[in-house]
C-alpha cells in the first residue's frame, strides 16, 4: 500500500502562488505515475498535472499550463506542484493520486489517493 498526504494549500489572492507537496509512504516503489486532480463545489474532478516518478516527463491541463509546474523528489518520496499566478478558478480541493498507470490524466486509473488541501483564490 502507499499512504499520500497532501499539504500546502492556503488562502492567497489572485495572482499569488502556492505550492503543494504530496508526501508519499509505504510501497513508494510501486508509483510509476503522480497526479493533482481538483473538485470545486458543483464541478466534476478534473486532471490538473501528473509527473512520472522516474525521469522528467510531465503533463499539465491546458488550463493550467504555464502557470503550474510539477516536481518530485525521489529521496524525500514527495511530489510538489508549484502553482503561481494563481487565478480565481483555481479554488478546489486538490488531490494527491498515485499508481502504476500510464493513463496520467484518468482519475479513475490511480491506485492511491491523499485526503485533499483546499486551495482558495480570492479576487
Amino acid at each position: 500500500q502507499v499512504q499520500l498526504v497532501e499539504s500546502g494549500g492556503g488562502l492567497v489572492q489572485a495572482g499569488g502562488s502556492l505550492r503543494l507537496s504530496c508526501a508519499a509512504s509505504g510501497n513508494t516503489f510501486r508509483i510509476y505515475t503522480m497526479g493533482w486532480f481538483r473538485q470545486a463545489p458543483g464541478k466534476e474532478r478534473e486532471f490538473v498535472a501528473a509527473i512520472r516518478w522516474s525521469g522528467t516527463n510531465s503533463y499539465y491541463a491546458d488550463s493550467v499550463k504555464g502557470r503550474f509546474t510539477f516536481s518530485r523528489d525521489n529521496v524525500k518520496n514527495t511530489g510538489y506542484l508549484q502553482m503561481n499566478s494563481l487565478k480565481p478558478e483555481d479554488t478546489a480541493v486538490y488531490y494527491c493520486a498515485a499508481g502504476r498507470s500510464n493513463l496520467y490524466f484518468a482519475g479513475n486509473e490511480y491506485d492511491y489517493w491523499g485526503q485533499g488541501t483546499q486551495v482558495t483564490v480570492s479576487s
